[in-house]
């Protein structure tokens, strides 16, 4: 492997930071210690810039590039965003529909507390209302129930790691 650039980062496909390397976790070092690395990073990843700064942290992140395409938001170095979880209004919704529940066979000619049933042999599919009383709750159930979903694309987990040492970037 050839040397890496101060503050760059790689994946590997192992569990540790290899010699020379760190986790991408967000971390805070001290600047006394890694002055080469603070002077490229800067406090984009936090710290307080006197005494601390920090590293990335790409745990449970996806890495963006900066700046903006055409027809794409703007980012910049060290932004954060986006969500694990998206709890979806009615309005975001495709349109869809759902199906009406209803019972194996008939067992009572009351909606009170029952779901539809196919009619009894002889009996019609439908009958003159009389005494209206709600059908069951159930009967035609709600979707969703306001719980977030999960907003991640398919993923494969990898270690991203900064290079504490190595040559120091030039600029172009």
């Amino acid at each position: 492997m050839s040397d890496p650039f101060v503050a760059e980062i790689r994946m590997f496909g192992f569990n540790f930071a290899p010699k020379g390397w760190a986790a991408c976790n967000g971390q805070l070092l001290p600047i006394s210690q890694n002055t080469a690395l603070f002077s490229l990073l800067g406090t984009y990843y936090g710290g307080d810039g006197k005494v601390t700064f920090g590293l990335p942290n790409l745990q449970d992140s996806f890495a963006l590039g900066v700046g903006q395409g055409p027809g794409l938001s703007l980012y910049d170095i060290g932004e954060r965003g986006g969500s694990g979880t998206v709890s979806l209004l009615s309005s975001e919704m495709p349109a869809h529909s759902h199906a009406l529940m209803a019972g194996a066979s008939a067992q009572t000619d009351s909606p009170a507390g029952a779901a539809l049933a196919p009619p009894a042999a002889a009996a019609l599919a439908y009958r003159i209302p009389g005494n209206q009383v709600a059908m069951a709750g159930d009967s035609n159930g709600a979707a969703g129930g306001s719980q977030p979903h999960e907003n991640r694309s398919p993923y494969l987990a990898v270690n991203f790691c900064i290079a504490m040492q190595g040559i120091y970037p030039p600029r172009s």
